[in-house]
């Protein structure tokens, strides 16, 4: 069909062979397979030209509507595709607290790059939801195509300075006197660790637990310890700005492993895009140093 479109075009066989980069003969040879399959004429040698039959001036018009049709596509993408950005979906906490603020450090590596970060709880589905890249946890990610396993993120009582200032917080029993704030994450993720799990883990007095609040998002509970009302298990990747701004300590350092790890997941076209291969490679090398940083010496 290319074959012929750019035959009608010039009126030449030896023009389009030009154009296209092959042989007069190899157009030739396309143009005789393409008419024995429609079972028609499409052209008549005319002098050193070609002349279009009465079908083949039909088919030609058709054909050319069809590939200004598929030129505009083609351009579509590539204005799609150089100009859309990389549209990244994760959940909440860690939209806000991980890889938020660490968009900073991969935008002074690239600063040509365009991402959009979206927060959602919710899964979202490939070819429906407009996304490129989806961090989640647990299960759930193994419901893409394309994934890959990032790091398993650890707890540990946090505290705003003001909490303990003035008191001795050197046993776990000491951390279980102050306020205990709860996370209690929607049924569609297995359960973070509790206070009774890490007070048993650390020999501590299970009478003393007993939380005061309970939140379902991460980043809830730690601006509530932040504010000073409490102790939050918190996840060593979500605290790293708190404790380099002292809006967090951790004065007695035991931690529990999460039961589940963290997911990258991908649309495959997503790799097609300006810094798409690249975006994945840097976050999967962020993991790894995370995954040390959170389980600590």
């Amino acid at each position: 069909m290319q074959a012929f479109e750019h035959v009608a075009r010039h009126g030449s066989v030896t023009k389009a062979a030009l154009e296209l980069g092959v042989s007069p003969g190899a157009v030739s040879q396309q143009i005789r397979k393409l008419e024995e399959h429609l079972g028609l004429h499409l052209l008549e040698r005319s002098g050193k030209g070609v002349e279009l039959t009465s079908w083949g001036r039909m088919y030609q018009k058709g054909l050319a509507a069809a590939f200004d049709d598929l030129r505009q596509t083609h351009a579509a993408l590539d204005h799609a595709r150089a100009s859309g950005g990389l549209v990244v979906s994760c959940l909440a906490s860690v939209a806000s607290r991980w890889i938020g603020p660490k968009l900073f450090d991969w935008h002074a590596l690239h600063p040509a790059a365009k991402v959009r970060l979206i927060g959602a709880e919710a899964e979202p589905v490939l070819h429906h939801d407009p996304f490129d890249f989806r961090i989640s946890y647990g299960e759930k990610s193994k419901g893409f195509a394309h994934f890959t396993e990032l790091f398993t993120d650890w707890v540990v009582p946090a505290c705003a300075p003001s909490l303990i200032a003035g008191h001795d917080v050197s046993t776990a029993d000491d951390v279980l006197r102050h306020p205990l704030i709860g996370i209690e994450w929607e049924q569609q993720h297995r359960p973070a660790p509790t206070w009774r799990e890490w007070a048993a883990s650390v020999g501590g007095n299970l009478r003393r637990v007993e939380t005061e609040l309970a939140f379902s998002l991460s980043s809830s509970a730690l601006d509530a310890a932040v504010n000073g009302h409490g102790f939050a298990l918190a996840q060593m990747a979500m605290i790293a700005e708190d404790l380099a701004a002292g809006r967090l300590v951790i004065p007695f350092d035991h931690r529990l492993q999460l039961s589940d790890p963290y997911f990258l997941a991908w649309d495959r076209a997503a790799l097609d895009k300006p810094f798409g291969t690249e975006f994945r490679a840097w976050v999967v090398a962020l993991s790894k140093s995370q995954a040390k940083l959170s389980a600590g010496g």
